[in-house]
């Protein structure tokens, strides 16, 4: 057993300040529940301004804009884009259309910030990220749970190597969901390994690696939808990750980091702020960072500031969540989605 001793406190978080980044003008593309809660993030808690918005219908963005006092409102994406009062893209739409909105917004040439998951599968992750880069703007997929001063704790625990050899990961994500949510519909892509299981394969990519073996298994919604996944993914030098998402019934939502030294815990849910638990490997010794702010939803704008964090240094991609992380992902998505017969109608215009 490893001899490595715990600290008396855990590292504090570094992530930056609302005031140390530039304040850029936001166009958010989309109007759901998703966007009401980043917009409302932002307003709460950052500089940043949205000043416009667009949606599918004029009412829809008229209504949205009404209740967050935003400037301009939109029926057409292009428009949207185009605004030459926007720095950058925040597309919130449902999942088929995020490779469309985000590809629409680089070709304006506009900064893009896009909820997770950036694409369907890896080649519409890779198209959005190579267009991004032919273009110099910024592109970064809205994982907004690696940007929470939570998970910092969490990188720089790993980083110090207290944990000693990380062999393992167990995570879930299961919450229960009735119709009519988007999430039952296969025309949106619904599921719940884009919403759910993204956060538990993410988490284990992120400590693990890619995943060099993938097994899954599964069930299917009575709306034609994954129902749940179990997966089992073996990383480099055979560590392990235990993964399960599910729309069928809430479950702990919690994670584990296991290593030969010590164990880190979250507590659920894991994904969302909160505190972060290392214990030692005899278990004789627990150190704890405890959040002081559980503020749930209410801590989206961490992605946005590390989106304009990045963009005032110059970056096209953020170091903490780049391009070849988010395929590793979607890879072992991909996989997944293979082995248990789940297809996805991307729409593929432009």
């Amino acid at each position: 057993m490893s001899t490595l001793s715990l600290p008396d406190a855990l590292p504090a978080p570094r992530r930056p300040s609302p005031s140390s980044v530039p304040s850029l003008r936001w166009g958010v593309l989309g109007t759901g529940w998703i966007a009401s809660r980043f917009v409302a993030s932002l307003q709460a808690s950052t500089t940043q301004r949205v000043v416009a918005v667009g949606s599918r219908t004029q009412a829809s963005a008229d209504a949205f804009a009404s209740t967050f006092s935003i400037e301009r409102a939109f029926r057409r994406a292009s428009d949207l884009v185009e605004d030459p009062g926007v720095d950058v893209v925040y597309v919130a739409t449902p999942h088929h259309l995020h490779r469309r909105g985000a590809l629409l917004a680089i070709q304006a040439g506009k900064h893009v910030l896009v909820e997770k998951p950036i694409g369907l599968d890896v080649p519409e992750a890779q198209e959005v990220s190579a267009a991004a880069a032919a273009a110099g703007v910024f592109c970064m997929e809205a994982m907004w749970t690696l940007f929470l001063p939570r998970f910092d704790v969490v990188r720089q625990v790993l980083g110090a190597g207290l944990l000693g050899d990380v062999r393992t990961v167990l995570a879930d994500h299961g919450e229960r969901f009735d119709p009519p949510h988007r999430i039952l519909d296969p025309a949106m892509a619904g599921g719940s390994l884009l919403d759910l299981g993204t956060y538990v394969t993410t988490l284990a990519t992120w400590v693990l690696g890619p995943a060099t073996r993938v097994q899954a298994s599964g069930e299917m919604a009575s709306t034609g939808v994954n129902g749940q996944a179990a997966m089992l993914l073996t990383h480099a030098g055979d560590a392990t990750s235990v993964l399960h998402s599910t729309l069928l019934t809430r479950t702990p939502t919690s994670a584990t980091i296991a290593g030969t030294a010590a164990t880190l815990t979250l507590p659920g849910p894991f994904f969302m702020p909160g505190d972060v638990v290392v214990t030692s490997a005899d278990g004789s010794r627990s150190v704890t960072w405890t959040d002081p702010e559980p503020v749930g939803h209410g801590a989206l704008h961490h992605s946005a500031l590390e989106a304009a964090r990045c963009i005032g240094d110059g970056l096209i991609a953020s170091p903490l969540h780049d391009h070849e992380s988010v395929e590793a992902n979607m890879g072992a998505l991909d996989e997944v989605a293979r082995q248990l017969g789940i297809t996805y109608a991307p729409a593929r215009t432009p």
